[in-house]
């Protein structure tokens, strides 16, 4: 067995250092096996308390261990990560899917307690060493020591995501975030799943101090020598946890809670505050808590789902694996909102951009967006400096000869993009790869007029750039493997979840929202109101309405769509009259101040729905079912390779219900046949604009293969 954690004591001042490096894993992870090991050295370092490591013994150590002889007493322990980035990510997620009951779940629960419990109790200083990320059970496990030292490197995050995995933090997290930070922001951390920089990590209390890297390894010897009173909640602090404040605060945590997400939905966080409510701040009574509710939680249809869309997540991280470079000098061509916005995030993720417009004014306005955004996520005014001086502006195209990477995005025409795209085949060097922002517009049609199409590529973002994860990577019939290869890089530099897909009509989310969005547009005509249309997306999981998507992505954009789609789609359809009308009539959405809904302060004003309206019992299934028939056509015809990577896309470019763990996966459980009849029924009921695609004859076992 590799070895997961090394123990070495220095001989000159006594301190055991317990370094982590799972082999088996790009992050170090608390799995089975390395708490089996962890549990091993700390037999070990209890035991050299008075003596030093025993010495001599390393033929006979535990799997996963290794160690070095000193005799000296221990003074003091530093747990630290061998890896050169990273602490611990938390726990093995993999390993929760083995996991047979409540009770299996509960014991393993009880078994990180006892043994975090160990640890804060050691009669000697104890010290967390962070240096990159340090979540879920990472940072449980650094709470537990006296003190922690984060490195200021802009890597080092700190947070409990565990709600995101639909359960909240069960070693221990809930007393000791309590204990350390206070109720309230400890509740708000455990909420919101939010990650920490080092820097407020400290403000909060988190952590004790921090150093850059050089400094860590002394700043650490220099704490522990020191020996000060550990980090608690101050008085005021503690104060919501006396029980007549406790109860108040937790029915407005509860409120504001049930205003973002269902409970039935999403039951982690409303059984996070009421096991606080019930506990407080009573340490057996919330381990209890958490060693009880949290395995519920665990084997839930939420959490099981949740988790599959993590592995999901991870699967289009792992997609950029192969060595191929990675662009270091970007040129964006159109500062529209979405080049202008493409510009700021990649000046934001370290790489140099030159962007390039007509239009002066555009590009203006998008370095004004650029230079909020850039204080918005980095706070500190040296790197937004940085950040400032990666953006340049570039009317007359000069960083064309210098970049690896060209973006465009100029107005979804296609002999404007061809023309564009021939002009600057001229001007950049051979190596550089070509990319289109297109929504819609084949790949093959835009590259007619290349001498080597091999380079072209499609990199679909979304809108709001800064916010949507996913961009699709679109491969035409001439594109080379490795200019799909070094796209995909090339969106795992700017921290972008990259989705692989073949050219065609709309790609892959464009295809599957159109129908969606159309039928609600349908609806409208019918006379449901707004409000109804939206509210049944919502019941479903949605996290928003059809009608406020549309407004969101705006209805000139979804009317150059429809147009381009509608006859692409699974049951053709026209474009609705209503949505050119609108256009027409200057009405685009959020944008211009109304679309469907009319907006103040970008806000939309909306309207209950109407007293006495009933209506009809099948009209989410209407909305939810034009998407799922959407999705099986695409898999017939290999928009993507594979289900998962179809889920994946739908779930993080369209925000399709989480919880349910995808549109496929969601097929899978409904029973293949049974949705496949209820989608026969809609199409008796209300038109062959619900006919069942094709791909639906074929076996499930065919189109489907296990979801995993």
């Amino acid at each position: 067995m590799k070895t997961l954690w090394t123990i070495e004591q220095d001989a000159t001042d006594g301190l055991c250092r317990l370094g982590i490096d799972d082999p088996s894993h790009a992050v170090n992870l608390l799995s089975v096996a390395a708490l089996d090991a962890l549990d091993a050295c700390i037999d070990r370092v209890e035991n050299g308390l008075e003596t030093g490591l025993e010495t001599g013994l390393e033929t006979e150590l535990e799997p996963g261990i290794e160690t070095g002889p000193h005799p000296h007493p221990i003074k003091g322990l530093i747990i630290y990560s061998r890896k050169p980035k990273g602490f611990i990510a938390g726990a093995d997620v993999g390993e929760f899917d083995r996991l047979a009951n409540p009770a299996e779940a509960e014991r393993h629960i009880r078994r990180v307690h006892a043994l975090l419990a160990r640890i804060e109790d050691l009669p000697i200083p104890t010290l967390a060493l962070i240096n990159g990320i340090c979540l879920g059970g990472g940072l449980e496990l650094a709470l537990a020591c006296r003190y922690r030292i984060a490195s200021d490197d802009p890597a080092t995050k700190l947070g409990f995501p565990e709600v995101r995995l639909g359960i909240f933090p069960g070693y221990g997290g809930t007393w000791r975030a309590i204990r350390t930070l206070g109720p309230i922001p400890a509740m708000q951390a455990m909420l919101t799943g939010k990650t920490y920089s080092a820097r407020q990590a400290q403000r909060m209390g988190l952590v004790d101090r921090v150093l850059p890297q050089r400094q860590l390894e002394a700043g650490a010897r220099d704490l522990i020598r020191a020996a000060p009173v550990p980090s608690r909640a101050n008085f005021s602090q503690r104060l919501p946890n006396l029980p007549p404040v406790r109860g108040w605060v937790a029915r407005r945590m509860t409120r504001r809670t049930a205003a973002k997400v269902r409970q039935e939905h999403y039951p982690a966080p409303f059984a996070l505050i009421e096991h606080w409510r019930a506990n407080g701040e009573n340490a057996r009574g919330l381990l209890d808590g958490e060693a009880r509710r949290v395995p519920e939680l665990l084997l839930g249809e939420t959490s099981t789902n949740l988790r599959r869309v993590f592995r999901l997540q991870e699967r289009l991280k792992a997609l950029s694996d192969v060595e191929v470079p990675r662009p270091q000098r970007i040129h964006v061509v159109g500062a529209g909102v979405m080049g202008g916005d493409i510009a700021a995030w990649c000046a934001l993720s370290g790489l140099t951009v030159t962007l390039q417009d007509l239009s002066l004014d555009q590009i203006g306005q998008a370095m004004k967006r650029a230079h909020r955004l850039f204080e918005q996520r980095l706070r500190d005014p040296r790197m937004v400096r940085a950040a400032w001086d990666r953006l340049i502006p570039d009317p007359d195209g000069e960083g064309l000869r210098r970049t690896d990477l060209v973006i465009e995005a100029v107005a979804e025409q296609a002999e404007l993009k061809q023309s564009l795209f021939s002009e600057m085949e001229e001007r950049v060097s051979e190596h550089a790869l070509l990319a289109t922002n297109t929504s819609s517009i084949p790949l093959e049609r835009i590259g007619e007029g290349l001498r080597d199409p091999g380079r072209l590529i499609g990199l679909h973002f979304f809108n709001p750039v800064a916010r949507m994860q996913l961009v699709e990577v679109v491969h035409g019939t001439s594109t080379r493997p490795e200019s799909l290869q070094r796209g995909l890089a090339a969106v795992r530099a700017l921290d972008r979840l990259p989705l692989p897909v073949r050219s065609s009509p709309g790609f892959l989310v464009n295809r599957v929202l159109m129908p969606y969005l159309l039928e609600a547009v349908d609806l409208l005509d019918e006379g449901v109101s707004i409000a109804a249309i939206d509210k049944a997306a919502l019941d479903y999981g949605m996290p928003m309405g059809p009608l406020a998507l549309a407004d969101t992505v705006g209805l000139d954009i979804c009317l150059a769509v429809a147009d381009t789609l509608g006859p692409a789609l699974t049951a053709p359809e026209e474009t609705p009259e209503r949505l050119r009308r609108m256009v027409a009539d200057g009405r685009l959405g959020k944008k211009s101040g109304q679309g469907f809904y009319r907006y103040r302060d970008g806000q939309a004003m909306r309207e209950p729905i109407p007293r006495g309206a009933r209506p009809a019992d099948d009209l989410t299934e209407r909305l939810i079912f034009r998407l799922l028939n959407e999705c099986v056509a695409c898999l017939r015809e290999g928009i993507v390779e594979d289900p998962d990577l179809l889920d994946a896309g739908v779930v993080f470019g369209t925000g399709f219900a989480p919880h349910r763990g995808g549109p496929l996966h969601e097929i899978a459980q409904g029973g293949w046949n049974r949705m496949r009849e209820r989608l026969d029924t809609l199409q008796r009921d209300h038109g062959r604009h619900f006919r069942p695609d094709r791909g639906w004859k074929l076996t499930p076992a065919g189109l489907y293969r296990g979801g995993h």
